[in-house]
């Protein structure tokens, strides 16, 4: 059974970030034992100036996969997590979707793909979540973080949007590194040009400051790009579509 489960809007200005809750989560889930969840992955929505947020208005994402778990025990676990941990003045929501009980798959996709390019509402979120069969609820505010948590679920099924959260430790900034190295002591699953070119395992890369990995093909990969003869991992620039 392999399970989504997508939280927004847990944090305020001062107080929390919602990458640090979902890792929490995951925490929470492997310590009673429910199984090992992926990385998470943030998922860059909308930015308006109608639209309430507190940072950057991102959604994160996560897969618990082959988990025994009782589906109506994760949800209350979450949401107890939630109203106890997130910030106050935060508006937080919670999505949970087990993936072979989706009713429409493309429906629940072009409702993610809607909310990084227009204002979506509380309502159609609901609708889409109820049509679908996804659990959508809130925990606290005005609730608002149901609309990032499902399209965070919506998004995270593509296998084709969200960089992973957090940073990678690689080598210092300026050093080289050849590709297989990179593959054999890391989670990434491939080093691939913005332009779509898979590199070889005997190419080398110019490390950056701060390496960010993007979920692409269903696969955690390495983005770089070519300047003075060299391939470099992307900044945050290069990744900015992510």
């Amino acid at each position: 059974m392999t399970i989504y489960i997508a939280i927004d809007d847990t944090d305020s200005v001062d107080i929390g970030a919602t990458g640090q809750s979902a890792n929490a989560l995951r925490k929470i889930i492997k310590d009673k034992g429910w199984g090992e969840c992926q990385p998470v992955t943030r998922h860059q929505l909308l930015l308006h100036p109608d639209i309430p947020y507190t940072s950057h208005n991102s959604s994160m994402c996560f897969v618990l996969e082959h988990s025994p778990v009782d589906v109506q025990d994760l949800i209350r676990c979450a949401a107890e997590f939630l109203e106890n941990t997130s910030a106050p003045g935060s508006d937080p929501g919670l999505c949970v979707a087990v993936s072979t009980q989706i009713k429409d798959v493309e429906r629940l996709i072009a409702f993610g793909i809607k909310a990084k390019k227009e204002i979506v509402s509380k309502q159609e979120a609901y609708q889409t979540a109820e049509y679908c069969g996804i659990h959508l609820s809130e925990h606290g505010g005005t609730g608002l973080g149901i609309i990032g948590a499902l399209a965070g679920v919506a998004l995270r099924m593509t296998g084709n949007d969200g960089r992973f959260q957090g940073k990678m430790q690689l080598k210092e900034s300026g050093e080289p590194m050849a590709i297989g190295e990179v593959i054999e002591n890391t989670e990434i699953d491939e080093v691939q040009s913005i332009e779509g070119q898979t590199l070889r395992p005997d190419d080398i890369i110019i490390i950056g400051d701060k390496i960010k990995t993007v979920l692409l093909d269903g696969k955690r990969k390495l983005l770089v790009y070519r300047k003075n003869n060299a391939w470099h991992t992307c900044t945050n620039k290069h990744l900015q579509a992510y």
